[in-house]
């Protein structure tokens, strides 16, 4: 406690002085950041105009797209200014706030993956029943509860670390990251650590687990079906599956890096890793939604196409009259 700190900021030291190549990094992060934002927001600008498209499943990847825009916006316009700056040091508010951005955007983005894996079991497992049961209200309710519970966890979180003391400024990545602030901690406290780890292992491995029984009541479902109702089920869920896939890669990638230390991993390694988690579920998600999704598809062809194509094969071509004899 006698050497602990209080300095107002932070220094994020995984940054590394790159030149003149700064120049085109900065634009490539900008043309991937623009790339998101305008993706994203092309999803959720079709599905809010397109009344067929107001069903549960569309509103909830209308809602990924929300909170990817909101993770990317919380992380990359900072990133983009620490790119062309000789100095990254954040001020402590600031850092704490880009903490509750980034870690709200991961856990929300889980939680809304899991109820988009319910609302597929439900299609699947009980599709008579499915009108009955995503009803507006339900949506409305899951939508809160995959937004609400993840900010109350994490409100709570960053609470126990703002009061540890803190006995040094740098920290090893290119975003104010909670686990690497708890590492400056001047006192080993175990029963914060032990709260925080429990309430990691709630919100973090509880969606995954009920992610992973649905699909297996999903395969239990079509087991013994048609290959043709295999194939419509596969195809509906296969989006689902490969956004959840990114995002369990991604995560674990983040959550390994936490735990090295960097001084013994590549710096270029380890700033590509440190990007994963806040770039690439949203980069990936609209592609994945947009070109797999028949309904979605179908929409952004449509915008796209501004003359009209006749298809040759409609086309019925009337013979010419034949002579008078």
């Amino acid at each position: 406690m006698e050497n602990a700190t209080h300095s107002f900021y932070f220094n994020l030291t995984l940054f590394l002085n790159i030149g003149h190549y700064r120049y085109p990094a900065f634009v490539f992060c900008l043309l991937i950041y623009s790339f998101i934002v305008f993706a994203n927001l092309f999803i959720i600008l079709i599905i809010s105009w397109e009344k067929t498209l107001h069903e549960p499943m569309y509103i909830f990847i209308a809602v990924l797209s929300v909170n990817s825009l909101y993770g990317s916006s919380g992380f990359l316009p900072r990133f983009l200014i620490d790119i062309l700056s000789d100095s990254h040091f954040i001020s402590r508010p600031a850092c704490f706030t880009q903490i509750f951005v980034i870690y709200s955007y991961g856990i929300c983005e889980l939680t809304i993956l899991s109820i988009m894996a319910y609302d597929r079991y439900v299609a699947v497992c009980h599709p008579l029943h499915y009108h009955r049961k995503m009803t507006t209200k339900t949506v409305s309710v899951l939508i809160l509860f995959a937004v609400i519970c993840p900010i109350c966890n994490l409100t709570v979180s960053i609470n126990m670390i703002v009061r540890l003391p803190l006995c040094g400024h740098n920290i090893e990545r290119v975003y104010c990251a909670s686990w690497n602030i708890v590492k400056l901690s001047c006192v080993a406290d175990a029963v914060n650590n032990t709260v925080a780890m429990l309430g990691a292992i709630f919100i973090a491995f509880l969606p995954f687990g009920f992610i992973l029984f649905t699909y297996v009541r999903i395969v239990a479902a079509c087991w013994n079906k048609a290959s043709e109702v295999r194939g419509k089920v596969l195809h509906s869920c296969l989006p689902h599956v490969i956004s959840f896939l990114i995002y369990s890669f991604t995560s674990f990638s983040d959550t390994a890096l936490s735990r090295q230390n960097l001084q013994h991993v590549n710096p270029f390694a380890a700033i590509i890793l440190s990007l994963e988690f806040v770039v690439i579920p949203p980069l990936m998600n609209p592609l994945v939604y947009g070109l797999k999704l028949p309904e979605i598809r179908k929409h952004i062809i449509r915008m796209f196409n501004l003359k009209p194509q006749v298809k040759m094969s409609t086309i019925r071509i009337i013979p010419d009259p034949a002579p008078v004899m």
